[in-house]
């Protein structure tokens, strides 16, 4: 590798990962964690969780790297894995559960910030509650395909790579989650 490995592209740095040097795939890793933390967040809505998950998918990739045969770009075969993790846990994790607000009281999260007015403050938790309960009412891949776009900015062609779909079928995902969205928030207008 250069001198300066992190000025290296993401196919330099998979081919150097694939011949065994780790550094190369811990650029890769510092590359894109912070993005696979917020698509995991968007998914789980817990700390904790959107971390375990943003590792696994990198513990996986790093695992199935020599198999990677460079057909898509690392970014969409890395956040196909990361969306399959999600998706599985989003199953697994049938009913989503919200933290009340003594909880969040007790944990000192919330009220700590002088900073919005404790009214600005539950208004905005209602909001984002109801967003969110929004969001986890749509089908998994509506759902997925909904935060790929529309809070990571991939285009509907990066959407169909990492889902492994036609892009016909992603702007239906899409077109159905904005409607079932707009349906269901219609009352916060």
């Amino acid at each position: 590798m250069s001198s300066r490995p992190d000025e290296l592209g993401d196919d330099a740095l998979v081919v150097a990962a694939q011949q065994g040097e780790r550094q190369a795939f811990e650029i890769l890793v510092e590359r894109y964690k912070e993005k696979a933390y917020r698509i995991a967040y968007d998914f789980t809505r817990d700390r904790e969780e959107a971390k375990d998950l943003s590792q696994e998918a990198f513990l996986q990739a790093f695992s199935h790297l020599k198999g990677f045969d460079r057909r898509s770009s690392f970014y969409t075969w890395f956040y196909r894995i990361l969306v399959n993790l999600c998706l599985d846990y989003r199953r697994r994790k049938a009913k989503v559960s919200w933290e009340s607000l003594e909880e969040r009281v007790e944990k000192g999260e919330g009220f700590a910030n002088p900073g919005p007015s404790p009214v600005e403050e539950t208004m905005r938790g209602e909001i984002s509650e109801r967003i969110g309960a929004a969001l986890a009412t749509l089908p998994p891949k509506q759902r997925a395909v909904f935060l790929l776009k529309n809070h990571q900015g991939l285009s509907i062609s990066e959407i169909a790579g990492v889902m492994k779909s036609a892009e016909g079928t992603i702007k239906v995902h899409l077109h159905r989650a904005v409607i079932a969205l707009k349906q269901r928030l219609a009352e916060l207008a």
